[in-house]
């Protein structure tokens, strides 16, 4: 298993274009470098009023599949 940690701060605007469809895939680069891809929906348990916000982990197996998500901090507030 292998866990890249990353933070995202997506406005309740900028989130539309996920939920709409129209954005199927979400790019992040990991605090370590690396840079990866995964589906817009994996993002649904984790939006609020406010967006997508905070420090989040994706861990994946041996054959690079997703294999869960999940938020590990709150992103701090502007």
């Amino acid at each position: 298993m292998s866990v890249v940690r990353f933070r995202l701060d997506i406005s309740p605007e900028s989130y539309l274009a996920y939920y709409q469809g129209v954005a199927r895939s979400v790019v992040v680069t990991g605090l370590d470098g690396r840079r990866v891809q995964f589906p817009a929906d994996r993002l649904r348990p984790f939006v609020t009023h406010d967006g997508v916000r905070g420090e989040f982990e994706l861990e994946f197996d041996g054959n690079n599949k997703f294999v869960a998500m999940r938020r590990v901090g709150a992103a701090p507030r502007a």
